[in-house]
């Protein structure tokens, strides 16, 4: 199983969202390869210039002059490497209420028409990333349980739900470790609980993998 862990927090070992996140790949096992994109040091393809007219000459059907290949050959090659994956691991911390900036410039990036979704001849969209299974990591300062006071301020999941769901990934799991802003004792079992969900999960995926 190819996994593509793609890390939206710029703290590294310093991360509360990467300690729950490598719990999860700890428990996923043997038989497993790792792919790690880290967003804040990765030096990301532009949609814009040149790759935002590459864009619109692929939607409205025109191939690609060789002006604009090797600019959108960028986009392409981070295209691909999402699409080689089977399994996504997002490391996402919660910024004002949603993702991490560079995030959305990574899926602004990414999902694209005729590579990630397309449409029928009516018009209606439709996913083309198939069978594939992801598991989204976030720290929060809060508390957003469902249910609770501040559910509605939680605009990350329901996006993320939408965007990857509209280009076919529907099999999305939810690990929150929340409220990370009351205090020390506070954070440390919020953490505690995300861990043990974390390897939960891992261990489901595991065992159904196994067979």
């Amino acid at each position: 199983m190819r996994v593509l862990h793609v890390i939206a927090s710029p703290r590294g070992a310093k991360s509360n969202t990467l300690r729950v996140a490598q719990a999860f790949l700890d428990g996923l096992g043997d038989g497993v390869e790792v792919e790690t994109l880290d967003l804040f040091e990765e030096d990301l393809p532009a949609v814009a210039g040149e790759n935002i007219e590459a864009k619109y000459k692929i939607m409205l059907g025109m191939p690609i002059d060789r002006e604009h290949g090797e600019s959108w050959g960028q986009v392409e090659r981070l295209i691909a490497q999402f699409l080689a994956a089977d399994l996504y691991v997002l490391s996402a911390p919660m910024w004002n209420f949603h993702i991490p900036y560079a995030l959305k410039y990574y899926i602004d990036a990414i999902v694209q028409p005729g590579y990630l979704f397309g449409y029928t001849e009516t018009g209606t969209p439709i996913g083309l990333v198939q069978g594939k299974r992801m598991v989204v990591v976030s720290t929060r300062g809060g508390d957003y349980s469902e249910g609770g006071p501040m559910a509605a301020l939680d605009l990350q999941t329901p996006y993320l739900r939408a965007i990857f769901g509209f280009v076919g990934i529907t099999d999305i799991d939810f690990l929150h470790a929340q409220p990370m802003d009351l205090g020390p004792e506070p954070r440390e079992a919020a953490i505690a609980a995300a861990t043990g969900a974390a390897r939960e999960l891992a261990a489901g995926l595991t065992a159904v993998r196994a067979g």
